[in-house]
């Protein structure tokens, strides 16, 4: 018995050895890989090199399973060799199912293997290798949240929002199940984000009524609980904002700027929460701010305060210029768009179109980098070279466009928007009457319009009657922009407001009643000047001019001469800068991806008669 006893413990002993030998030699190839993955700059071959060395000592099925996820893990985020990569991802996977409590590893690998199949396009290998993972991560909360967010973001990324929202339910559901207020607020926001974008108003309204409820009863991490508030609030703001409610949605807004300002006197803090469900952030607070300027900027482009979108605009792109440098997260692209695409919108109202030109080529050089950033945002694109091209008054390149962008959106408020606009461009062509009756038709504000927007609700009354001006038939003009005069005023449209003004004014000047087109088109101008809008003002000037010389008012006749033909001159001046400019030829782009080079022109080639 001694002897045996003897034996066992000597054998004993010699595993420990081995064990201790086995570990030494792992534990410093491992801090050799990292020292050369952490050098500046990075030296991955040598890591690589490191971490294939593990291999050839035969290595225990833990230490083999780690280490090629940290081989596809460096191969994936530090190389091009995604063959590699997936390889050693897919063993990864395959040993680590064999192994019992070793979760991190398990499915670290299946979710960095299902990324990179979406990055080789291979999504029908992603969904079942997701959901099995989900299926045995029940008992790990942190692994399965962040799987069925990452099934439900692959579903929103195919447009499949359905299966996106259910997989978010059911998160939601889990997280309540585990203990986690927190994460269940983050499945229910991101599941209201979807719903808006479905536009299913009646399910988003009770769900954001529950998410504010949660919000405010969560008590935790300071930082996290700002975040779902802001998160919360962007929802908010975003669905007044694609109501066109620009009026009501001010005390949301300011609610927000609140928090935001909150968040950045917060320092993070290092403790880790309890919950292991509850480890998830929703973005960094560096892309919050600037999330909360873009939103700022949406709204004071709806509202017609232009100097303060591009206040807003400038401080979001220089944050985003300094965040870039640091990370290249596609989040920050698709900020810098939407950004670029509001302030173009506001150069061409306020007679900038040689910078709003050079702005649409700086939108499409980044959707060259992206194919997902083009797809998303090619009708925007199209829809903003449209814009151009009525202002420098090439209205079958306008057309071209704007049909461009109604073939590639599926968006209603963007679709009405453009139908709104392709509708002003056959009034002002005035021999389309057979496309502009069916348009009109489309975009009814008396009958079932299409989408839920106020703000397009009243244009669609001023289209009619911008039409029922050029027809002649003048009390019909007169009821439509009285329509869009109501709703302008109720919700603050400033520029709705300024157009309808200036119309109803020009239609009393041509009925001859003076005085009421004086009362018109003095707040139009006023209203112009602060927004400022330089068409409305050009205009403006013009009715001035000849409403004075009519009443005999010579100096004031002369003073509205002067004004107007300064407006003509700044404009006719930035018509022929931005006509000369090689970006210019953009306007016969209308299919595929956008153009890499643009040739210079001699010298503008469109009429300049709308002008003057």
């Amino acid at each position: 018995m001694a002897a045996q006893a003897a034996a066992a413990a000597q054998a004993a002993a010699a595993q420990a050895a081995q064990a201790e030998a086995a570990e030494s030699w792992y534990l410093a190839l491992l801090g050799f890989a990292e020292h050369f993955r952490t050098s500046s700059p990075p030296k991955i071959r040598l890591c690589v090199h490191c971490l294939q060395a593990v291999f050839p000592f035969k290595p225990p099925q833990r230490i083999e399973a780690r280490t090629h996820l940290q081989l596809g893990s460096v191969l994936y985020h530090h190389t091009k060799n995604s063959e590699q990569a997936r390889s050693h991802l897919e063993k990864a996977w395959l040993i680590s199912q064999q192994i019992q409590q070793f979760e991190d590893v398990k499915f670290e690998a299946a979710s960095l293997l299902s990324e990179l199949y979406c990055q080789e396009n291979s999504v029908d290998a992603a969904k079942p290798l997701l959901r099995k993972a989900i299926q045995i991560s029940q008992q790990t909360p942190y692994w399965h949240c962040r799987l069925l967010f990452q099934l439900a973001q692959l579903h929103t990324l195919e447009k499949d929002l359905v299966s996106a929202c259910d997989l978010l339910g059911v998160g939601a559901e889990y997280a309540r199940v585990v203990g986690s207020e927190y994460t269940r607020a983050l499945f229910l926001l991101s599941k209201g984000m979807l719903l808006l974008m479905e536009r299913k108003l009646q399910e988003v309204h009770p769900l954001l009524t529950l998410c504010g409820q949660i919000v405010e009863n969560w008590q935790g991490n300071p930082i996290q609980k700002e975040s779902l508030r802001v998160f919360f609030l962007v929802l908010q703001v975003t669905h007044y904002l694609d109501a066109g409610q620009v009026k009501s949605v001010k005390p949301c807004l300011k609610q927000l700027q609140q928090c935001i300002q909150t968040i950045s006197t917060l320092h993070d803090d290092e403790i880790l929460p309890s919950n292991p469900a509850d480890l998830f952030h929703w973005l960094p607070k560096e892309h919050m701010c600037v999330l909360v300027y873009l939103v700022t900027v949406m709204h004071s482009m709806q509202a017609g305060y232009l100097e303060k979108a591009q206040k807003y605009t400038d401080k979001a792109l220089m944050q985003l210029e300094k965040l870039k440098m640091l990370d290249c997260s596609p989040i920050l692209s698709s900020f810098q768009v939407i950004l670029l695409e509001h302030i173009i919108m506001c150069r061409l109202v306020t007679g900038h179109k040689a910078t709003a030109l050079q702005e649409i080529s700086q939108v499409c050089q980044l959707c060259q980098q992206s194919p997902r950033l083009f797809s998303n945002h090619a009708a925007q694109l199209h829809t903003l070279l449209g814009l151009y091209c009525v202002s420098v008054n090439c209205m079958d390149n306008a057309e071209a466009q704007f049909t461009t962008a109604l073939r590639l959106t599926n968006h209603q408020e963007l679709w009405a928007f453009i139908v709104t606009n392709l509708a002003s461009v056959y009034i002002r062509e005035g021999n389309r009457h057979q496309e502009l009756y069916s348009l009109l038709e489309r975009i009814n504000p008396d009958h079932s319009f299409p989408v839920s927007s106020h703000c397009l609700r009243a244009a669609a009354f001023y289209v009619r009657g911008l039409f029922s001006f050029f027809q002649g038939r003048y009390n019909e003009a007169k009821r439509f922009l009285r329509e869009t005069l109501k709703m302008s005023n109720a919700e603050d449209l400033n520029r709705l407001t300024a157009c309808s003004l200036v119309l109803l004014g020009h239609i009393f000047y041509v009925l001859g009643n003076h005085r009421e087109s004086n009362n018109m088109v003095v707040p139009a101008m006023q209203l112009a000047s602060k927004i400022p809008d330089m068409s409305v003002q050009l205009w403006s000037s013009a009715l001035l001019r000849d409403l004075n010389k009519a009443c005999g008012n010579a100096m004031d006749a002369h003073e509205a001469a002067q004004m107007h033909q300064n407006f003509s001159q700044q404009l006719l001046q930035d018509h022929i800068e931005a006509c000369s400019l090689p970006e210019h030829n953009l306007i016969t782009w209308t299919d595929g991806p956008p153009p890499v080079q643009f040739q210079a022109q001699n010298g503008p080639n469109t009429s300049l008669a709308s002008l003057l």
